[in-house]
């Protein structure tokens, strides 16, 4: 890091989880978790889709096109960060009746404009408005076609997703589903060009939809046992499975030994001493998991005012009233000095001014220090 300023460079990295400093990032998770999920109900349910998603292409496209086997697993943020390109178009259709979570499709730059161009008949489209609608509209037959399939059993009521929504952003902005999820990879090919379309659901989603389906959650582990077979006058002892919860032993007819009783004097003694032992606790994380990652991607289109500031003076009460046109007012900048770029009125960089086609614009050269920022909000 440079003395003083963040580069743009290490900007980037913090913004995509890349370790700094030797530190893990805060996406770093481990890739168990949900090794409960159904994979092979989910398998069975793609495996159907793969013919009505084709078909679906070649509908909107006119074109011809295939879907491979797809590959149903168990995924985590930093995994799925790995398979997919830099630049991505994600699409969000999260269900919210009948089912409640995160659904997200994630497409290449260069299928979302494949696609456009051939709905559109245009040779190499941009990835405007128009080009995004159209992959949206792809995606919601495709959820649709899901819907349908899941609501054929009747196990689930009145099953709704929101309306889809494209956005082109780098893969590091991307909201995905927290901790482990179901990702389902389409290997495809349109118009003799091969693509993938990538599907994350939620581990809520994906139970509910194995429930639908007619499957359901593998066993889980299982827990540690409790002796009851200790013998007579034995203490509790604490077990449990490394890393878990504690549990407790209770040996039959131990509270006998645990009650007080009277000595021939008359006085109350304990007729056992407690066997007192050392609490083992298990090591606690040095870092968070995904969702410090991945909630940062939820006020990403929150829009912020950012001011240009040129430069400040104070003036009488007296001297105000007798400004008229033409008055030269003298700031406290000298020519040539860094303007101040303020975000809701609080200054976060320096710049210089320039000029862009006719209107005045500004170049930031430098990025204020954390610890400015905390000192300015004081």
């Amino acid at each position: 890091m440079s003395e003083g300023s963040i580069s743009q460079e290490e900007i980037d990295a913090l913004l995509s989880g890349v370790d700094m400093g030797g530190l893990p990032s805060a996406g770093a998770s481990s890739a168990g978790g949900s090794s409960s999920l159904d994979i092979a109900t989910l398998q069975k349910f793609a495996e159907g889709l793969k013919d009505k998603l084709s078909g679906n292409i070649s509908t909107m496209t006119g074109a011809d096109a295939s879907v491979d086997a797809p590959v149903v697993e168990v995924s985590n943020r930093d995994q799925l960060l790995a398979k997919i390109p830099e630049m991505v178009v994600a699409v969000m259709a999260d269900f919210t009746t009948g089912l409640n979570g995160d659904h997200l499709f994630i497409l290449s730059p260069e299928f979302a404009q494949k696609i456009s161009s051939l709905v559109n008949k245009e040779e190499n489209t941009e990835l405007d408005d128009m080009a995004l609608s159209v992959v949206s509209e792809l995606v919601s037959t495709h959820s649709g076609a899901e819907i349908t399939d899941l609501s054929a059993e009747g196990k689930i009521q009145g099953l709704a997703a929101n309306p889809a929504e494209a956005i082109n952003q780098p893969k590091a902005m991307v909201r995905m589903p927290q901790g482990s999820f179901a990702l389902f990879t389409y290997p495809l090919t349109v118009d003799g060009s091969p693509f993938t379309l990538w599907e994350a659901v939620s581990s809520s989603v994906a139970n509910g939809m194995t429930t639908a389906l007619g499957g359901g959650p593998a066993p889980a582990a299982p827990a540690a046992t409790v002796n009851q077979t200790a013998p007579m006058g034995q203490q509790p002892v604490m077990t449990g499975m490394p890393g878990m919860g504690m549990t407790m032993q209770q040996p039959v007819g131990g509270m006998q030994n645990m009650g007080m009783a009277q000595n021939q004097m008359g006085m109350p003694q304990m007729m056992n001493t407690p066997n007192v032992q050392s609490l083992q606790f298990p090591n606690l994380q040095q870092y968070g998991g995904t969702a410090e990652q991945g909630n940062i991607g939820l006020i990403m289109d929150v829009y912020m005012e950012m001011t240009v500031e040129l430069g400040r003076t104070k003036k009488t009460i007296k001297d105000i009233l007798g400004m008229g046109e033409g008055t030269i007012i003298e700031l406290d900048k000298l020519a040539g000095e860094p303007v101040d770029i303020l975000v809701n009125h609080k200054p976060i960089a320096k710049g210089e001014v320039v000029v862009i086609d006719e209107n005045f614009g500004v170049r930031v050269t430098e990025i204020l220090p954390a610890i400015e920022h905390v000192t300015n909000q004081m």
